[in-house]
Order: structure tokens, then C-alpha cells, then sequence
């Protein structure tokens, strides 16, 4: 097994919004998940190969923990997701608008939304496990 720096010093969060149903929350989720490790450089995520006792390979998970939490409602997403923007924190957000018609029409149609008007059904971030601590601090855990 090979060193690697502390599996607590980066973590990857997903905030998503309690008020949309589990089904419309594991589709945002992987939409973050996708679009958020996108944006990373090579190397500044960890990604570790599991091995089991039968020598079968379980490939490319994450070292760093992946926490999912819940929000009360999309202002308390918006206010997260300005602190991100404030801290340099890399992020992805979902919104209302990019759930119906496709990729292009959502593309419009949230071209045409102010961002006030936009309902936040999620945000993932990924970074310094204390920066990110601090504005995920007032979030509970999903379960």
C-alpha cells in the first residue's frame, strides 16, 4: 500500500435540498458528482483501486470522504454557494431549471431566469476539509 497524504485534509460535500423527492435527489447528485470532479486538475482528487480477498478489483474510489448533507430550502443552498464563490471554493450547482427538455432547452431556459428566481435543489463542493466545514457547518447530515 502505497503513502498517501491524510484522507482528512480534502473532502468532497454535496448539499442537496430536503424538499425534493429521493429520486430527483440521487439524479442531482450525480449530475454534481460528474460536473464537479470535471473541474478538478489531474491529481488534486485522490482516487485509490480496492482490492478484495479474491484479488478482484474494485477501481477508483475516492481516498477523500464524500459527505452528503441537507438543506431546508434553496436560499440556505444560494447563501452556501455565495461563500463558495467569496472563498475560491470549486463548486457545482443544480437548479430548478435544468431538470426538464434536455440539456440545450435547460440551457435556455436558465439563461432566462434571473438567478434570484432559481430554485437550488443542490450544490457540491470540493476543497479544504476546514474551509468546507465552515460553510457546511449549519447543514445535517442526509439520511
Amino acid at each position: 500500500m502505497t503513502s498517501v497524504s491524510s484522507e482528512n485534509e480534502k473532502r468532497f460535500v454535496a448539499v442537496l435540498n430536503k424538499k425534493i423527492e429521493l429520486g430527483r435527489s440521487l439524479n442531482v447528485l450525480g449530475h454534481l458528482s460528474v460536473g464537479l470532479t470535471n473541474q478538478l486538475e489531474v491529481n488534486e482528487a485522490l482516487f485509490v483501486d480496492y482490492q478484495d480477498g479474491d484479488g478482484g478489483i474494485h477501481p477508483s474510489l475516492s481516498h477523500y470522504p464524500f459527505i452528503v448533507l441537507k438543506a431546508d430550502n434553496s436560499n440556505k443552498i444560494r447563501k452556501a454557494r455565495e461563500l463558495a464563490i467569496e472563498q475560491g471554493i470549486k463548486f457545482t450547482d443544480f437548479t430548478h431549471t435544468m431538470i426538464e427538455g434536455g440539456s440545450t432547452v435547460q440551457q435556455h431556459t436558465t439563461s432566462q431566469t434571473k438567478e434570484q428566481e432559481l430554485e437550488y435543489l443542490g450544490i457540491a463542493f470540493f476543497g479544504d476539509s476546514e474551509a468546507l466545514k465552515n460553510i457546511t457547518k449549519k447543514f445535517s447530515l442526509y439520511k
